[in-house]
């Protein structure tokens, strides 16, 4: 199939939104913009000449990603109302996820209906996935000793990655229990739980339960749960640590996770701390900083996903996912992310942080575990550290 655009009616500014969404706003054109599409579309025309080498990036990771979906899009756009090129499809989708905006306004700079708007999702969104079977997945080989070598340089040896859950905000859902969605902000959410490495790389996601299920309720019904009860996770060669601590693997998180399991790495609760357990605490937080990081890479540059929207929450799981699986696509092609997008200016012109969804279970306090095990390799961590 010929990918060249002239050759498939794609409007010039059409290429351009594209362009901006793969490359995640390199140049910032995203920030401070108008909510409408147009003026978004009218902006970017003007800014063509900041980056031209971020525009060519960003279309060959578009024409990589179209030739990589074409195929699966192809046998649905023909039952479309009125066809449309695959391109066209796809930068629509791509569009939509990057700017946010709701299918009224979106849809028609791209000249395509409502209905088709809803439908182009739920097809992409299925290419993509099918596409990218192994864009997300445990890591091996020489990935995994990658990983387990910027752990060890931290002070973690044998961790595999950090582990947290976001909450993606959503309009008071219809035909559901909407109280089961309403999260600890008092926000109606859906809960998704995401392992990264240090490089941002999502290892591992699960979505799907309502806002105000605890982290540790999603953890124990999602598949990376039964996948490393069942041994088939954490099978780097031994580690012997101080206490007879013999390790294989295990991940850092937060006090949402307070007896999970005992490969999970938490920090110490309280206030009275000793000096080698704050040591601990704060190298623990730096290392598993890169949940935060990941989380503001993928929601600012797919900002569908980093504000209220109306959704159907059949089909989110499966967008959530999609936009995780061009994540990674796009940390693999070097694309930079502007971190200028990680702040908003608020009704009152205030600059703050963007809200990431990152609730939490406060769950800090002093506890008594019943995590022994989980005890006793965060013991042998903290006692390594105090040597480093």
């Amino acid at each position: 199939m010929d990918l060249r655009v002239s050759g498939h009616g794609l409007r010039e500014e059409e290429i351009d939104a594209v362009a901006m969404a793969v490359t995640a706003v390199v140049v910032n054109t995203m920030g401070g913009m108008s909510s409408s599409s147009i003026d978004m579309l009218t902006q970017l025309r003007k800014r063509r000449a900041l980056a031209a080498h971020c525009r060519s990036a960003g279309l060959r990771g578009h024409m990589q990603i179209v030739a990589a979906c074409a195929a699966y899009v192809e046998n649905k756009v023909t039952h479309y109302r009125m066809p449309l090129p695959v391109e066209q499809v796809i930068a629509f989708v791509l569009y939509r996820w990057a700017s946010g905006e709701t299918y009224g306004s979106d849809t028609s700079a791209f000249g395509i209906g409502r209905a088709t708007g809803l439908q182009a999702v739920r097809d992409v969104t299925s290419a993509l996935l099918q596409a990218y079977p192994d864009a997300i997945k445990w890591p091996v080989g020489r990935r995994r000793a990658h990983i387990l070598r910027a752990f060890r340089d931290k002070g973690f040896p044998k961790c595999f990655g950090a582990i947290d859950c976001t909450h993606i905000y959503i309009d008071k859902p219809a035909g559901a229990p909407s109280d089961n969605y309403y999260d600890r902000k008092q926000k109606f959410s859906v809960q998704a739980q995401v392992v990264v490495d240090l490089d941002l790389r999502i290892l591992d996601v699960h979505i799907g339960y309502p806002g105000s299920v605890l982290d540790v309720r999603v953890l124990h019904n999602s598949q990376l749960w039964r996948r490393a009860e069942a041994g088939e996770l954490f099978d780097a060669p031994p580690e012997n640590l101080s206490h007879g601590v013999v390790t294989r693997g295990y991940l850092l998180g937060d006090n949402g996770y307070p007896v999970a399991c005992p490969w999970i790495v938490q920090p110490y609760g309280g206030i009275d701390q000793h000096p080698n357990q704050e040591r601990f605490n704060t190298r623990q937080k730096v290392a598993r900083g890169c949940v935060e990081r990941a989380f503001g890479r993928l929601k600012c540059m797919w900002r569908l996903f980093l504000h209220t929207h109306k959704t159907n929450l059949e089909t989110l799981p499966q967008q959530f996912v999609a936009v995780c699986t061009l994540h990674n696509i796009l940390l693999d092609a070097g694309i930079d992310f502007d971190e200028n997008l990680l702040w908003e200016v608020d009704e009152k012109d205030i600059r703050r942080r963007v809200d990431l969804g990152i609730v939490g279970n406060g769950a800090g306090g002093q506890r008594q575990s019943t995590n022994m095990d989980g005890d006793l390799l965060r013991d042998a961590l903290r006692d390594r550290l105090a040597l480093m």
